[in-house]
């Protein structure tokens, strides 16, 4: 089957308001993108962003009527944004996937590796998972940052926590080098069902305990993990101060290089720096508990 792509370059204040009339018109899909290359990197709670300037597409069976659908529209949006048509031909989208990626190698003996093809390295610590919904593959830079510390630093019989898990990804890692036992926590129910699937491929689910936001492990643990983004990571430094060991660790990534220090900062009335990490404009800090009595003062602690 063919496909027809109507693509209109607007505004923000109109791109919510033609996707939904595209959508109300039938589209398969509707998608957004950023017309003029505006980061977006850390949006409010509850806010929808958008760029400035976007480009909504809306896709199409070829057998549809592209002059009455624009009809329809212009009786909506007034004026309606410029636009043009292109025919998508379709594809076995999840052959295209397997073109572009690839077993992956972190440190020294830590692969990632898709299904689809056999890992280069039997004898390695082999995490087998496929591109998904949930962020998570290795292919960004933060995820590499925190499974190259893994493969360097993790410890058999050790506990961990992997927040904002995702795919599973690091959780996974930990429990492939030994860990007794994950907690990972996610609010997002896609996460939640990709860590998983991903647990049960990687045959670590019987170590892996799954946790909504709001629950906590009844226990301290060994090491936290969080590759998430710089502003939740601040308002988590005193909950995970109470969740990790007197010299403990706790592993942050999602952290762009002129973020560090204000996060730096917000873990240091706990913790200690021991290291970071570049990766692409990407940082990995690295912070041990400080070996004190002290705990923070926190409700959800």
């Amino acid at each position: 089957m063919s496909w027809i792509q109507l693509i209109f370059t607007t505004q923000k204040d109109t791109a919510l308001a033609l996707s939904d009339a595209l959508g109300n018109l039938g589209a398969a899909s509707v998608t957004l993108q950023d017309a003029a290359d505006q980061p977006l990197l850390e949006p409010g709670v509850d806010e929808t962003p958008l760029w400035q300037d976007v480009i909504v597409t809306g896709l199409f069976n070829r057998e549809r009527d592209t002059d009455a659908i624009i009809h329809a529209l212009s009786a909506t949006i007034t004026p309606l944004p410029r636009w043009k048509q292109t025919q998508l031909d379709d594809k076995v989208w999840e052959r295209e996937c397997m073109q572009y990626f690839h077993a992956m190698k972190f440190g020294e003996r830590t692969w990632v590796c898709p299904s689809w093809e056999p890992p280069p390295a039997p004898d390695a610590i082999n995490i087998f998972l496929d591109p998904g919904l949930a962020f998570g593959t290795g292919t960004h830079a933060t995820t590499a940052l925190c499974l190259q510390w893994l493969d360097e630093h993790i410890k058999p019989g050790e506990t961990v926590i992997d927040f904002g898990c995702g795919s599973g990804i690091l959780g996974i890692c930990a429990l492939k080098h030994g860990a007794s036992t994950v907690w990972a926590i996610d609010n997002d129910p896609q996460a939640i069902i990709a860590t998983t699937e991903n647990a049960k491929k990687n045959n670590v689910s019987e170590k892996l305990e799954i946790l909504q936001i709001t629950q906590k492990p009844d226990q301290l643990v060994d090491i936290i993990l969080a590759n998430i983004l710089a502003a939740p990571l601040i308002e988590l430094a005193a909950l995970f101060a109470n969740r990790v060991k007197p010299g403990g660790f706790t592993v942050l990534s999602g952290i762009l290089d002129h973020q560090a220090l204000t996060v730096t900062t917000a873990y240091q009335p706990w913790f200690t720096l021991k290291s970071e990490a570049h990766n692409d404009n990407w940082v990995r800090l690295v912070f041990e508990r400080k070996l004190t009595s002290q705990h923070p003062n926190n409700k959800n602690s």
